[in-house]
């Protein structure tokens, strides 16, 4: 029986988790689950599952603590707070830590866990974006594993010949990996008509059932371009050896090419309680409760390259992490504003990656080494982001 942290139990990452592990209560016991606010959800899981804790990451909720407590198992003690977070993803007793709080907020409980040893489950790409180099050594000296759990890591990471911590493999024999993206909403939208398209427009993804934040990213596919950045950092290559393909059925979830010629590919319905119960099984695999694909039903599987006109976050996400330092960060935390600012109608779809593209060349940007550092960039970002956006209005 192994025991399981969930950072961000309530969002699409946390539901699917738990919905696994439901499926394989002889495997699997939930130490703790997380929320920022979503307190009803937060209850209703812990009512199924009895973890030890339950923690709110948002504070304002701490009146509510009495009340809170009295809708919760017996045995759940409820917590509040960022410092609560990390104490639950680094407490002896887990052995699994799910890490699927969106945006920057999962940076300090993620690095926690893997200061910790855990097995850490990484579904929150921004911590790595973030952090970079700083999470790969964590990781490497605390003697953790790190497992990639958007799909298409996940999928690199199958498809490598030989994987420790997603990160170690004889890279002579791999001459490049191709991420895929579906190309979200927008792929055959005119391009004048792009700075019309309305926040619900944009969340409506095609293929994937996801957060609000997630799906904007998808429509921009800066969240491709997170993933690029993610992949360099995870798989120790450069962006020359990494190429973003568009396919738009999202079955082949991505591919390694290899020296010989050979192409190696992972498919799958796009569901991602496959990614979720691989990282939690590695190195064996459960069932996840997905169905297989029937290949009599999959009639086609198309491919192509990104318009960077149509998608410029994707640009502006290859140049970061080549220029490296702290640019990755301050793309990110500029991205993080830029979009709530669009899901709130603050700016216009195509002002995103204005913005984002301003924030980056607004100043010089120093390298940062060390976490605090980071996040100092990341805030200083966030003010010039939302500088741009209030020039805007």
């Amino acid at each position: 029986m192994q025991s399981l942290t969930v950072l961000g139990a309530t969002g699409s990452i946390g539901v699917s988790t738990l919905n696994v592990v439901s499926q394989h209560t002889d495997k699997y016991q939930v130490f703790a689950l997380t929320a920022f606010s979503n307190t009803n959800k937060l209850i209703e899981q812990a009512c199924e599952h009895e973890p030890e804790f339950v923690v709110i990451a948002d504070e304002s909720n701490k009146h509510q603590s009495a009340e809170i407590q009295k809708r919760l198992p017996a045995r759940t003690k409820l917590l509040f707070g960022s410092e609560a977070l990390e104490q639950v993803a680094s407490e002896q007793k887990v052995d699994i830590v799910m890490a699927a709080i969106v945006g920057a907020a999962g940076v300090r409980p993620t690095l926690a866990a893997a200061r910790a040893g855990k097995k850490v489950l990484l579904a929150n790409k921004e911590s790595l974006v973030v952090t970079g180099n700083l999470m790969i050594d964590t990781v490497k000296h605390n003697n953790a594993t790190l497992l990639p759990i958007d799909s298409e890591h996940n999928a690199i990471f199958q498809c490598l010949p030989e994987q420790y911590n997603g990160a170690l493999y004889d890279r002579k024999q791999v001459s490049k990996i191709l991420l895929t993206g579906s190309g979200g909403p927008f792929r055959e939208t005119p391009l004048d008509q792009l700075c019309q398209v309305t926040p619900a427009q944009a969340c409506a993804h095609p293929n994937w059932n996801m957060g609000q934040k997630i799906s904007v990213d998808s429509a921009t596919m800066m969240n491709k371009g997170l993933e690029v950045i993610e992949a360099c950092y995870l798989f120790g290559i450069g962006t020359q050896q990494l190429e973003v393909v568009l396919h738009p059925q999202s079955i082949v979830h991505s591919m390694v090419s290899y020296c010989d010629g050979s192409v190696i590919a992972q498919l799958g319905q796009p569901d991602m309680r496959t990614p979720i119960a691989y990282g939690l099984a590695w190195p064996n695999r459960i069932d996840a409760g997905v169905e297989p694909l029937d290949f009599s039903v999959v009639s086609q599987l198309d491919f192509s390259s990104p318009d960077l006109n149509r998608y410029p976050c994707l640009k502006l996400a290859f140049e970061a992490f080549d220029e490296g330092g702290s640019m990755p960060a301050v793309l990110n935390a500029a991205n993080e504003i830029s979009v709530a600012a669009f899901l709130n109608g603050g700016i216009k779809f195509t002002d995103i990656a204005a913005v984002n593209e301003s924030v980056m060349s607004s100043q010089d940007w120093p390298a940062a080494l060390e976490l605090e550092d980071l996040l100092e960039q990341d805030r200083i970002a966030r003010d010039n982001a939302q500088h741009f956006i209030n020039k805007l209005n």
